[in-house]
């Protein structure tokens, strides 16, 4: 498996520094991103395994982000892990509905974050090699049916 790629999406740089020392003891390559628009834009251009999303973002919230995201068949399947200060239970409805994989509260346990972008990163894995098995058995299947 190639080096997993990571975009954080946080305004405030803060925050970004500190989501990227927390990952510096892995082997992961990181881009940033700080306002919603910016956000689409680096994940066409990097193609990130996971993104850490900040909800409260100019421009374009971390909800429509996700989205967005969300409803295009080419970046659905990426990782959304939502970072932010708001922990109401309608901020958690919100997340969800915006189809987030996972939210995290801050202020991030550095522990509990690599727990959690572990466990995304295994599932994205997971997800592909699954379809891969299903794509190769659709092609036995198909050779099977003609007699090829």
């Amino acid at each position: 498996m190639s080096t997993p790629r990571i975009l954080i999406a946080d305004d405030n740089p803060q925050g970004v520094e500190l989501l990227e020392a927390y990952l510096s003891g892995g082997d992961y390559e990181i881009q940033t991103a700080a306002e919603g628009e910016e956000t689409l834009r680096k994940v066409r251009e990097f193609k990130p395994d996971v993104i850490l999303l900040d909800v409260m973002m100019p421009k374009i919230s971390g909800f429509e982000v996700c989205k967005r995201l969300k409803a295009n068949p080419e970046t659905a399947d990426i990782m959304v892990l939502m970072v932010t200060a708001l922990d109401q239970p309608s901020d958690i409805d919100r997340a969800v509905d915006a189809k987030t994989d996972d939210f995290l509260t801050k202020p991030i346990n550095k522990t509990e974050l690599l727990i959690r972008v572990t466990a995304a990163l295994k599932c994205r894995q997971y997800k592909n090699q699954l379809e891969r098995a299903l794509a190769y058995i659709d092609g036995v299947q198909g050779n099977i049916a003609t007699g090829s």
